[in-house]
């Protein structure tokens, strides 16, 4: 898979997670996001506060699921790869 992903994309994938998982959780002060590089994908982290990691994660995953989703089709139009980990902080 060739690398089309420049910092600029990798940042409004970022702030695009980050819009969205507001809009999910009660304290919106306590979300981060960072990402790392890696050769093969980029490695997406979110941060939310202990009393929001369910909220993210959803039931059975689905919420989290969905967030990889979208990760996943905005990665592939830019020949990418994407992965989500969701921790609390």
């Amino acid at each position: 898979m060739t690398d089309h992903s420049s910092p600029e994309s990798v940042n409004h994938i970022s702030e695009l997670l980050t819009g969205i998982a507001k809009a999910l959780v009660d304290h919106p002060e306590n979300l981060r996001v960072e990402s790392e590089a890696f050769e093969s994908e980029t490695v997406i982290r979110l941060f939310v506060h202990p009393d929001d990691l369910g909220k993210v994660i959803g039931k059975q995953g689905r919420t989290a699921r969905s967030l990889r989703t979208i990760l996943s089709a905005a990665g592939s139009k830019m020949q990418h790869r994407f992965s989500l980990d969701v921790q609390s902080e």
